[in-house]
Order: C-alpha cells, then sequence, then structure tokens
C-alpha cells in the first residue's frame, strides 16, 4: 500500500510539474508581469525584485520542469524533494496571500491556459504539499528502474528543450497563445457583455469594514449595510480605506475587457476595429523597450507608408517620449491602458494587425516584417 501511494504520488506531482512549468515556459513574459504584481508595494512591498521578475520568472519555470522530470525518473531523490517542498512552499505563501488578502486575482500558476481564482490556487497548492508528504513518507519507494539508455537521453534532452524554448519564445512570441488577443479571435466579438448575449453575468459585493466608538471592528456587506441602515447608527464609522470588492456568485466576463483606444480628440475604439486592415504599433512603456528593438519596426512603418496602409502606435505613454526615435508630428498616437498592451502582446514593441476587429497576425519585433 505504501509503494502504491508513493509511486502515484510520485507521478501525479512529476506530471503537474512539468505540465505546469511547460504552460509558464510558453510565456515567461506573462509569468514576470504577475511576479510584478507580487512584488508590487501594494502587494508583498518588495519593489527591488521588480526589475528581475522575468529572470525569476525564467529559472522557476526552468527548475519547475526539471524538477518534474527528476522526480518522474527517481532521480537525486532527496535534493528533489528538498527543492520540490522549497518551491511548493513558495507558491502556497504567494496562493494564500493572493486569496486572503484578495490583491493579486489570479496568480498565474497555469498561465492564461487554465485561469484559476485564488483559491482555486491555494487548494491547489495544499493537495501538492500533501502530496509530497507523501514522497517524503515513501522516499525509498520511488519508481527509479528506467533503462539508462533512457535516462542518459532525458538528462541531455530536457535542458536543451527548455533552454531552447526558453529562448524562443522570449526572441519571439508564445508558441501557444492562450488570451483573447490570439490570432483569430475577434476583438468585438470578445468585447460583448454577459446581457448582449443573454447570459447571466457575475454577482459583486462590496464589504465595508464598521469601527465604533470603542474600536471595535465589524465587516459587513453592502447589502447588510442597506437593509440594516448602518448609516443611522451613529456610533459606527466606516473605514473606507478598508472596502473590499468579492464576487459572490460567478457569471460570464468578457475575455476582452478594459479594451479602449483613445486620443486627444476622443474614443476611436469603434473606428479602429472598423477599419478593413490596420497595424497597431504597441509598446506598452517606452523606459522598457528594446532599444534594438526599433530599427525593424521603423522599417515596418516605412514600409506601411509606401502601401498606404494605416498603423497607430499605442502607449501609455506621451507622444513626445516617442520623438528620439524618429516619430514625428504627422504619426497616429492613441492611448490604451497599459495591462491591456501587455496582454495584446508579448514584445514591447510588438504589432497587432486587425482585419475588421479580428486579430489577424502578430509581431515580435525581431519577426517585424519590411
Amino acid at each position: 500500500m505504501k509503494r502504491i501511494l508513493t509511486i502515484i504520488s510520485q507521478f501525479a506531482v512529476g506530471a503537474l510539474f512539468v505540465f505546469s512549468g511547460l504552460v509558464k515556459m510558453n510565456d515567461p513574459v506573462g509569468f514576470s508581469f504577475k511576479l510584478e504584481e507580487y512584488f508590487s508595494e501594494e502587494v508583498l512591498n518588495l519593489p527591488i525584485f521588480e526589475p528581475f521578475a522575468l529572470t525569476i520568472a525564467v529559472l522557476l519555470v526552468i527548475a519547475e520542469v526539471l524538477l518534474g522530470a527528476a522526480l518522474i525518473l527517481g532521480l537525486y531523490k532527496r535534493w528533489t524533494l528538498v527543492l520540490l517542498s522549497a518551491m511548493i512552499g513558495f507558491f502556497t505563501f504567494l496562493t494564500f496571500w493572493s486569496a486572503y488578502f484578495n490583491q493579486v486575482t489570479d496568480c498565474g500558476c497555469f498561465g492564461d491556459a487554465i485561469p484559476l481564482t485564488p483559491w482555486e490556487s491555494f487548494y491547489k497548492d495544499v493537495i501538492l504539499s500533501a502530496l509530497i508528504l507523501v514522497l517524503w513518507w515513501g522516499r525509498d519507494e520511488l519508481f527509479d528502474r528506467w533503462p539508462k539508455w533512457l535516462v542518459s537521453i532525458k538528462l541531455i534532452a530536457i535542458p536543451l528543450f527548455c533552454f531552447g524554448l526558453t529562448y524562443h519564445v522570449l526572441n519571439h512570441l508564445p508558441v501557444v497563445d492562450f488570451r483573447a488577443y490570439a490570432e483569430g479571435k475577434s476583438i468585438v466579438e470578445g468585447m460583448k457583455s454577459a446581457e448582449e448575449l443573454g447570459l447571466e453575468p457575475p454577482q459583486y459585493e462590496v464589504l465595508y469594514t464598521m469601527e465604533n466608538s470603542e474600536g471595535l471592528r465589524q465587516e459587513i456587506s453592502s447589502t447588510q449595510y442597506v437593509d440594516e441602515k448602518w448609516w443611522e447608527k451613529k456610533e459606527w464609522r466606516m473605514l473606507s480605506e478598508l472596502s473590499k470588492t468579492i464576487k459572490v456568485k460567478e457569471g460570464y466576463e468578457p475575455p476582452v475587457h478594459d479594451f479602449s483606444i483613445m486620443n486627444d480628440y476622443g474614443e476611436l475604439t469603434d473606428s479602429i476595429l472598423a477599419l478593413d486592415e490596420v497595424w497597431l504599433l504597441v509598446a506598452y512603456n517606452v523606459r522598457k523597450t528594446k532599444a534594438h528593438g526599433w530599427a525593424p519596426v521603423l522599417e515596418t512603418t516605412a514600409m506601411l507608408k509606401e502601401k498606404g496602409l494605416p498603423y497607430v502606435v499605442l502607449s501609455a505613454a506621451m507622444p513626445e517620449d516617442f520623438r528620439s526615435f524618429g516619430f514625428t508630428d504627422t504619426t497616429s498616437f492613441a492611448f490604451t491602458d497599459e495591462t491591456t498592451l501587455k496582454t495584446m502582446v508579448r514584445s514591447n514593441p510588438g504589432w497587432v494587425v486587425l482585419k475588421n476587429g479580428v486579430v489577424h497576425k502578430k509581431y515580435h519585433f525581431n519577426d517585424s516584417p519590411n
């Protein structure tokens, strides 16, 4: 019985770590954005780590795959279990923090492939922690009777694959795009609300923290506040800075949200989405753009001018910030939320080509056509 439980746990934990690592390895830039959220002053208050978020993300996803593979192969048993325990402890802490304080609404455990709520992520890590305890309990029973030639091949092939895939997606785009802005997806359709589609929307509730004259605090919902007429209770005051919104019922949420294109003259979203073809040059943060990325991008803008194809520079920055790259007053600039731009394309700068509101193509600056 002990052997059976150990081997089942061995393959379950190993496979889950490999899968989780591969999904994030497909999009390490997206995982780094999630780590930046955790490191921000509003969450863990560790801004010193924000500049290293991408490096940490790459190291974590490669370690995740290598440790999962080592566990399946039964290699370096003690050190594999020590490192797995440390990693699951780290992730359990992050997911509990997200769930309890409701600060990071998606831990990014499986990237954009399988979105999990904070509590679902935490429970998943608790189960994994229990399975790793089983592995410690039955460490001597771990299966390791693989042919030596197979182990030798995997010891070479798996690290090479990890480094090769990571290098590719960092210098191009994710191999598989799970986001709402993937090629072939309609932004127009993705923006439709639950009401427009005849579906049930999610329901939210605001939680208020009330404090009385004696310093006693009580948390109540917005429904309680109205039904029980808390505003009439003069001995209580609301601590508005502690108010928070929670989801009380699941429902349909548009996959494309907060998508808006504006310039000095007003809203451009509908007119942009209605064009037969338009090239969107996405640069969410000018200071963080890769200097060598602008040369191929500028060649593409020259090509578009020659062909008479419209293009718009989308950024959360001001047009003046682009002057040093050769853009002039005749260039079309528009403002879009930074988080939305990060989601649209994992390249800074990068291209998103729309045809009648449908994502036709996306390009990393290294692949910018000319």
